[in-house]
């Protein structure tokens, strides 16, 4: 028997549970993980809630590091002993240990620990579609990156600066602001103090920008579309505030033949090709020193509903993580 947080029924963060689970035998492509570290990240909170839904009971977490224990027939790229780190999967990261595909862990290279690999697998290899792929951007261009102080945000800012691009970020307190202007967002608005929109109108001299990174949702959504220049492209990638409303499309074409995307990396690194191609260039640029991943809480495994409440109220900035 292991800990692992469980959930029976969708809802707030008082559903989650602290149980005793079993731990069989890796079955056929699969590996036994036991980790040293988990990563918080928000669409936790999706499929606790129920946006996302997911076979019940259940467990959560998409994103973890630890040490490979044990592996199933056929699983050749992992062995017991090895450090590995994983983002994506079915839930289940908030345990101590678990048996899971091994087809989604890579292997994490020397100088980087288990804690900044659990911190920075799903928002940094979110990042790098994000900037490399849905939308690649090219050096001299200036971004709007939304949640610039959050954990997708910090490394956002980070890659765009070492890219050559100018970003302007938003984030809800002047803390939050600091924050981000120290990891290499050249403007950061305060959307509680200033009109984002009007903003962004003031700093790029009326002409906008070409793309918009949203991970904010129904809040932001109106606000966004109208920060695009003509033929630009609304990434939209998160639901923070709540899912964006139903809309016509027409909208698209009033505001400028706008383009919209709803990428998921799960989508973006769908093959094995692609996951190893994407984990390499995340963890280059760490080992480079040109992003540094910034774990700025840290909570007990155990603790877990304490942590979704404060991720949810927006009490923290950059990563979490959780610790069995």
């Amino acid at each position: 028997m292991v800990k692992a947080i469980q959930f029976h029924k969708a809802g707030r963060p008082s559903v989650i549970k602290w149980e005793d689970v079993k731990l069989g035998k890796p079955k056929k492509g699969q590996a036994q993980i036991r980790h040293t570290a988990i990563g918080l990240n928000y669409i936790d909170t999706y499929h606790r809630s129920g946006l996302y839904p997911l076979p019940m009971p259940s467990g959560l977490g998409t994103e973890g590091a630890g040490v490979v224990e044990a592996i199933g027939p056929g699983v050749k790229h992992v062995k017991p002993g090895d450090r590995v780190a994983y983002a994506g999967g079915v839930p289940g990261a908030y345990s101590e240990a678990r048996n899971m595909d091994a087809g989604v862990l890579v292997k994490i290279p020397r100088g980087i620990s288990d804690e900044a690999a659990a911190a920075m697998m799903l928002k940094g290899m979110t990042v790098e579609y994000l900037i490399r792929r849905t939308f690649p951007v090219k050096k001299g261009q200036t971004v709007l990156f939304h949640a610039a102080a959050g954990g997708v945000g910090l490394i956002a800012g980070q890659w765009l600066n070492a890219l050559g691009v100018r970003a302007i970020g938003t984030a809800g307190s002047p803390a939050k602001v600091t924050l981000a202007k120290a990891h290499g967002y050249a403007d950061v608005i305060d959307y509680n103090k200033k009109d984002f929109v009007k903003e962004v109108a003031r700093l790029t001299k009326k002409e906008g920008v070409p793309v918009v990174f949203d991970s904010i949702g129904k809040s932001t959504w109106e606000g966004s579309l109208d920060c695009l220049q003509p033929r630009g492209y609304m990434v939209s990638f998160g639901n923070a505030s709540g899912a964006v409303d139903s809309f016509a499309p027409g909208i698209l074409a009033a505001k400028g033949s706008l383009f919209l995307t709803r990428p998921s990396l799960l989508a973006y690194n769908a093959t094995r090709k692609e996951l190893e191609a994407s984990s390499k260039a995340l963890f280059a640029m760490v080992k480079s020193g040109k992003i540094k991943i910034e774990i700025n809480q840290t909570y007990a495994l155990k603790d877990a509903k304490q942590a979704h409440l404060d991720l949810e109220a927006r009490k923290t900035t950059g990563s979490t993580i959780l610790i069995p």
